[in-house]
């Protein structure tokens, strides 16, 4: 025992031992277990006293901690308190769903193979040799353990002679049943004379529960022997057991004493100041939330200043602000439970308020005074509510705008009405009431004025529509324009994200909630006003949060540093402010913008369609019907320069007032045309086709035309009345013998064409009106002349060759003036409209043909009197015979016809078709008297005649150098 009480307790590293060396040559091997952190440490306050109070081995040695708790699993699985046991712990714990699962696999822990053990292979093989040889030296036990055996056996057969009552964990002879059972009252009992076999009974019970008594300390007894090698043992071990756990009491005792020094000199101050800091720093959000909340609580008085002073923007922008800290940064607090709900309403009603507003707004601009003023009416407000609208996404708010311009372009032709109506004293307002009547009753110049004055505000009108709109254009331009910008700024930031990544090198970590030391200390000094920024930096960290600690400033500008605004100017110089908020796509802005562009063109319509209806309601009457050419050329080109202008301010063709004009040309255009048509079918049936006088005006116009102005001059009384009338028409050189129908249709030609100068959209029209004006004069001058149908419309005896020569000398006027007539139009159509052209050449053609009607007309006669005296003609004396003196007689009065009607060329070249006439039949009337060319006398009397009539013929004017190849009347020899 006493060798045993000095032994050490630690084992020496001098041992002899094997067991010893390979236990300290294997902890070499191992690196020393560091101690893992509290894993149940308290959750930081603001109390320094409270922080991490876990148990402590130094500060309280006595106090019970769950450090003394004892209880391990298999105690707690095999809990004798219950009254069922169950086989599964985990259902019991965790109801019956549990199923259990193969576990996966930890990705952290290798996968463990022999190799790992050919080490411990190692180093157990030579202690089980040493085991192997110890067991074949010792005693076998077998006899022992048969006679173990045998008597375990019947101590199992004696105890089971003791009744299981006794055996039960619950026996207490407290318990009645349990006491009757053990002890029988029967037993007891003295009544009815049986003392005393009642005696022997008890003394026989008591017998037995000695016996009981005996098998079970014999049974205690027998096992305490089984150990008593044990017990002993453990006997003669408590000493140096005691000796054991003094030395390891004393050891603990100056561990803990020195462990107390180092918690109070190395961590007791450093645990202090993390605290304090911690504590400082939930200050610190403490004030910036109460800071923040007072912020938010005077958010609804603010909304209302700026809203009395129109601030629509920054009333929405501060909404905005305030609804994104309560979501964010005062989520969950009570008292601002309702403000967000309040917000939302205020919300709506600005909404309500801008649309009122720009309502109002619109109304102002459009109706104010249509003075040569195109300035925009309160830009700066304008530009205001139309960012508010947009951020609203109240992208019909165009619409408002649009219904203004109807209502507004109604009041200006009321008010222009009222205004004209007003000023002149023949129409009674009083008698008259309806303004269409009294504007109905004006005439031409009082209408037109009129018509002038609304179209002037009209274009003013739209000037200024233009204005407004290209502001509200250009605002939805900036914002559209500051989205591209801001994608291009997040892709350029999103690519140098990737390459300037900072990691800290300062890294620790606290017990207390997972966070870091130095963001615990960066953000106490970000406290200071000093401080420097923050090293520890993240990408999707927010600057502000309900978890971390920020600054003072930070708190109450949480939602305006997310939000990039910049400064753009709109083209009236007004400023604004453009925030992130504004959440519309390229798609919305730009459909907007066309929307809005679109709106401008819906004015210049609108414009036009008013001015429509105006003109509509003077023509129901037939008024514009009844216009002259000059009042609707006027007409005509005020409408033209209403139109042009309302196409250069708005940029898009309007074809309702077009189309009007256009209506009322063609009306014009079919009136103009019966009206000359009707004029020439009246000049030509009283027409007596006699060579007229030219009055000097008509050799004038004339005169216009051949310097390449086709236009009416100018009417100059004066000179006129000195001028006396020409006998012929001068025209390039050329003398023309005309009618007086023709002069005045050379003068309805002019008209045509200085009506399409003055109407350019009728010139097809006109073409066409013009081509059958033309058509008509020859087929009704061929059905009066060369039809004789004078004979019976205006009473003439005959139709003269003098008639048809200047028939026909009419006829090459107007064909002489259809190719300048055909380049006027030319010029003044499209190119796809030159097919129209045709017409004149189709004109030209039945105008050449008449002409070679006529002439065939002229020769006709001849030919028949020909006919007439040749058939009687005898080739007898005296000479020149009698039919020859009649021949050349009738030829002298041809000539004498003709002469002057007709240029000389056409003189000379229809003598000759005369002359061939001539021969043909003098030479079939010599054939028929057989009269030849032998030089006989027959022959001699004919060449006489002959001669005479060759003489007179080359005598007439103008035909004296004509070749009259007389020799072809005789027949030629065979």
């Amino acid at each position: 025992m006493a060798s045993s009480h000095s032994s050490s307790p630690v084992p020496q590293s001098n041992s002899s031992d094997a067991f010893f060396k390979k236990e300290v040559d294997a902890a070499k091997r191992f690196r020393p277990v560091q101690s893992l952190p509290d894993v149940c440490p308290k959750e930081p306050t603001g109390n320094p006293n409270n922080l991490h109070d876990s148990p402590s081995l130094v500060a309280d040695q006595q106090r019970w901690t769950i450090y003394h708790s004892k209880v391990n699993l298999p105690a707690a699985l095999n809990d004798p308190r219950l009254a069922k046991r169950e086989s599964d712990f985990f259902t019991k714990t965790w109801g019956v769903d549990f199923v259990d699962t193969e576990v996966t696999p930890s990705f952290y822990l290798p996968q463990i193979t022999k190799e790992h053990f050919a080490l411990y292979q190692q180093e157990i093989t030579p202690r089980e040799k040493v085991h192997e040889r110890c067991k074949n030296i010792c005693t076998p036990k077998d006899t022992f353990d048969r006679t173990l055996l045998r008597t375990h056996d019947k101590s199992r057969t004696d105890l089971e002679q003791v009744p299981k009552i006794f055996m039960k964990p619950d026996f207490a002879l407290e318990d009645s049943l349990t006491f009757n059972a053990v002890l029988p009252w029967s037993h007891f009992s003295t009544a009815g004379g049986k003392g005393n076999r009642d005696a022997a009974s008890s003394k026989l019970l008591q017998e037995k529960l000695s016996h009981y008594l005996d098998i079970v300390e014999v049974n205690i007894a027998h096992q305490i022997s089984l150990r008593s090698e044990a017990f002993f043992h453990a006997m003669t071990s408590q000493h140096e057991l005691q000796d054991y756990l003094r030395k390891t009491s004393q050891a603990v005792k100056l561990l803990r004493e020195k462990i107390s020094k180092i918690d109070k000199v190395m961590c007791e101050g450093s645990l202090r100041v993390l605290r304090l800091s911690l504590t400082r720093n939930n200050c610190i959000k403490a004030y910036n939330k109460l800071k923040l909340m007072a912020t938010v609580h005077q958010t609804q008085p603010t909304v209302q200043l700026l809203l009395s002073t129109s601030e629509y923007v920054g009333a929405l922008d501060l909404i905005a602000t305030t609804q994104e800290v309560l979501q964010q940064e005062l989520q969950g607090i009570h008292s601002f439970r309702h403000l967000g709900s309040q917000l939302c309403e205020l919300e709506k009603l600005i909404d309500k308020m801008m649309i009122a507003e720009f309502s109002t707004y619109a109304r102002n601009d459009l109706n104010r005074p249509l003075e040569d003023d195109c300035q925009i009416l309160e830009e700066e407000r304008l530009v205001s509510l139309v960012f508010g609208l947009l951020k609203q996404r109240k992208l019909n708010f165009y619409e408002i705008y649009g219904d203004e311009m109807i209502n507004t372009a109604k009041n200006i032709i009321k008010q222009c009405v009222v205004n004209t109506v007003s000023q002149i004293e023949e129409i009674d307002t009083e008698v008259v009431v309806k303004l269409a009547d009294q504007m109905r009753m004006m005439n031409f110049p009082q209408w037109f004025d009129l018509l002038k004055d609304i179209f002037s505000k009209f274009t003013i009108f739209l000037k200024r529509v233009k204005a407004t709109l290209n502001t509200i254009r250009s605002v939805v331009f900036l914002v559209l324009d500051k989205n591209q910008k801001t994608r291009d700024l997040e892709d350029t930031l999103q690519k140098h994200s990737g390459k300037e990544s900072v990691v800290d090198s300062e890294v620790a970590y606290l017990t207390h909630e997972g966070m870091f030391i130095s963001d615990a200390f960066g953000d106490g000094e970000a406290a200071a006003p000093d401080s420097a920024p923050q090293r520890n930096t993240s990408p999707n960290s927010e600057p502000c949060s309900s978890d971390s600690v920020s600054e003072p400033e930070c708190a109450t500008d949480s939602s305006s540093s997310k939000e990039h605004t910049s400064s753009s100017v709109t083209p009236g110089g007004v400023e604004m402010m453009i925030g992130d908020d504004m959440k519309l796509t390229d798609l919305e802005l730009v459909r907007l913008a066309n929307n809005i562009q679109e709106l401008l063109y819906n004015a210049s319509d609108i414009c036009h369609d008013r001015s429509v209806k105006f003109l509509m309601a003077r023509a129901k009457d037939g008024f514009l019907e009844k216009l002259n050419s000059s009042e609707f050329v006027t007409l005509s080109r005020l409408m033209e320069g209403f139109i042009l202008d309302t196409e250069q301010i708005c940029g898009r063709k309007s074809m309702s007032l077009r189309g009007a004009l256009q209506s009322q040309a063609n009306r014009f255009v079919n009136r103009f045309h019966e009206e000359r048509k009707t004029k020439l079918s009246l000049l030509l049936d009283n027409e007596r086709w006699k060579q007229a006088e030219v009055p000097a005006e008509f050799q004038d116009l004339v005169d216009s035309v051949s310097d390449g102005r086709i236009s009416l001059p100018e009417k100059k009384p004066t000179a006129t009345e000195e001028r006396k009338p020409a006998e012929f028409l001068i025209v390039e050189g050329q003398k023309y013998a005309t009618v007086g129908t023709v002069l005045l249709l050379i003068r309805i030609i002019l008209e045509y064409c200085q009506c399409v100068d003055n109407i350019p959209s009728i010139t097809t029209d006109m073409l066409t009106r013009l081509s059958d004006l033309l058509k008509y004069f020859n087929s009704r001058s061929c059905q009066l002349v060369l039809g004789a149908g004078a004979l019976q419309v205006v009473g003439l005896k005959t139709i003269t060759t003098k008639n048809l020569a200047l028939s026909s000398r009419c006829l090459q006027l107007i064909v002489h003036y259809i190719p300048i007539i055909r380049a006027h139009f030319e010029a003044r159509l499209q190119p796809k409209q030159f097919s129209m052209l045709r017409h004149f050449d189709h004109i030209t053609k039945d105008y050449h043909d008449h002409i070679a009607e006529i002439s065939a007309k002229l020769v006709a006669i001849m030919d028949s009197l020909f006919d007439k005296l040749l058939s009687k003609y005898e080739v007898k004396a005296p000479v020149p015979s009698a039919c020859f003196r009649n021949i050349c007689k009738q030829m002298a009065k041809m000539h004498e016809a003709i002469y002057d009607l007709l240029p000389e060329e056409q003189t000379q070249m229809l003598f000759l078709r005369i002359n061939a006439s001539y021969k043909l039949h003098l030479k079939r009337q010599l054939a028929h008297l057989n009269v030849v060319n032998d030089g006989g006398p027959l022959n001699g009397l004919v060449t006489s005649d002959v001669a005479f009539y060759t003489g007179n013929l080359q005598a007439l004017k103008g035909l004296n150098d004509l070749d009259l190849n007389m020799a072809e009347i005789w027949e030629q020899k065979r």
